[in-house]
């Protein structure tokens, strides 16, 4: 399941702060979060997977500068062609 989220700017630069500290994805913690908070498995899927060798453990996070700037009022769904939408 896929979700957006949207965080205030102090809770956007902890969680920057958090994956850079720690090298895992900001993805990885908010999903370790939820686990924790609504009290299931310890362990995130991710990291079993790679405590059993399933999966290489991921790279470092590296925060990057968005490449695309949005006009005022402009949407993503306006930048796909019509038969996509």
């Amino acid at each position: 399941m896929s979700t957006n989220l949207r965080l205030s700017d102090r809770e956007a630069k902890a969680l920057r702060a958090a994956a850079q500290k720690s090298g895992k994805s900001q993805q990885s913690l908010i999903r370790a979060a939820l686990a924790q908070y609504l009290g299931l498995d310890d362990t995130t899927s991710e990291d079993q997977a790679v405590a059993e060798g399933l999966v290489r453990p991921p790279s470092k996070f590296i925060d990057v500068e968005p490449f695309l700037t949005l006009d005022r009022g402009e949407t993503t769904l306006d930048l796909l062609e019509r038969d996509e939408r």
